[in-house]
């Protein structure tokens, strides 16, 4: 940088540079600079390492008056830059600047979303390809604001786990939906699995064996009908820890699944040490599989392997015959989509059984 630049460390790994006197090219440059130096390795003992930096850039007087107002800015593209690969640099936008505000409106609001009984969870079937019964329901939650609609998983979801929320929200439900089960069979119901997803946050938490095992104690569920799901990418991330808890879970009754399963990477030795029982094979797969050769062939290879293993498997995002006829000729255990059914609310999804029964009777 120049004589007049200012260096400041904000804090941890954070850091902030004032350029007086600077257009935009300018900035890019400097920032391309900086990404070029850390390009250069730091020999740890006998660790090569190399940082990639995320750089955002606020701009007086567009982005700001002042300092605070600045270096907020910057804060919010230089997230940007994160959650567009790392090792960049993005300028502030008034994209960016609306997605932090709905970001922060979802935050706050979401801290209420529990208390105020805005969530719900809607239940999709999954089905026998044997049989064509309904032999298990995937638990998905849904959020209804009373101002601001109807908002998507795809959205919430990732706030939950990066403020903490996720904690209190996932344990509500495994309670709800386990508790729902529990109250379907007290009324005749047939015995189903009910399937759960976790998130990382949760599935790190220390006391999670424990805690499914005091809920379904609390509601009175037989822990064989809980199946938990787990991406494939979680699983991964710290497998030897994925391997104790998936064993504690185990041990306690509750069945494991591998959600997404494809998607990222699986060692095939963990794989066989991870205590599941089923492999969820992800839509992307699904979707063009009656004309991809190549989706055809990961997804054969897919059952063909789990089935060697003694697992079961489970497609989701089935919405065709032509999908169904595919995965049954090639010996996928159970399938889950819109060609069923959508996801759909507890009185519904017990209507939906009701008449299923009904039609096999």
């Amino acid at each position: 940088v120049r004589e007049q630049d200012t260096v400041s460390r904000l804090g941890g790994d954070e850091f902030i540079l004032l350029l007086p006197d600077t257009d935009a090219p300018g900035a890019a440059r400097v920032a391309d600079k900086l990404l070029q130096a850390a390009l250069m390795p730091f020999q740890i003992e006998q660790h090569e390492l190399t940082v990639t930096p995320s750089i955002g850039i606020a701009l007086f007087p567009k982005d700001g008056a002042d300092l605070d107002t600045l270096s907020k800015c910057a804060d919010a593209a230089m997230y940007r830059a994160k959650g567009d690969g790392r090792n960049s640099y993005r300028f502030f936008t008034s994209e960016i600047q609306a997605h932090s505000d709905r970001t922060l409106l979802l935050n706050n609001a979401l801290r209420r979303a529990l208390e105020r009984d805005q969530l719900e969870l809607h239940y999709q079937p999954q089905i026998s390809m044997e049989t064509g019964q309904t032999v298990g329901a995937e638990a998905l939650l849904r959020w209804h604001h009373p101002e601001l609609g109807a908002v998507s998983p795809a959205e919430f979801i990732p706030i939950a786990e990066s403020s903490g929320l996720i904690l209190p929200i996932g344990e509500w439900v495994i309670r709800t939906a386990t508790a729902q089960l529990a109250a379907w069979i007290q009324q005749g119901m047939k015995p189903i699995t009910m399937a759960v997803n976790l998130s990382s946050a949760q599935f790190r938490h220390a006391d999670l064996p424990q805690l499914v095992t005091s809920i379904l104690e609390d509601v009175g569920l037989d822990p064989g009908l809980l199946e938990l799901e787990l991406t494939e990418s979680v699983a991964m991330t710290h497998p030897l820890g994925a391997i104790a808890v998936m064993d504690d879970l185990r041990q306690r009754g509750v069945r494991m699944a591998i959600d997404d399963f494809g998607t990222g990477y699986s060692s095939l030795s963990y794989l066989k040490r991870f205590q599941v029982y089923k492999l969820k094979i992800d839509q992307s797969f699904v979707r063009d599989i009656t004309e991809d050769p190549d989706d055809k062939a990961i997804v054969g290879a897919i059952i063909s392997m789990a089935s060697s293993l003694g697992m079961q498997t489970i497609a989701e995002g089935v919405e065709t015959e032509g999908q169904l006829e595919f995965l049954r000729a090639r010996g996928c255990t159970e399938a889950q989509g819109y060609y069923f059914s959508r996801p759909l609310p507890a009185k519904e999804f017990q209507n939906y059984l009701r008449k299923a029964a009904l039609k096999l009777f």
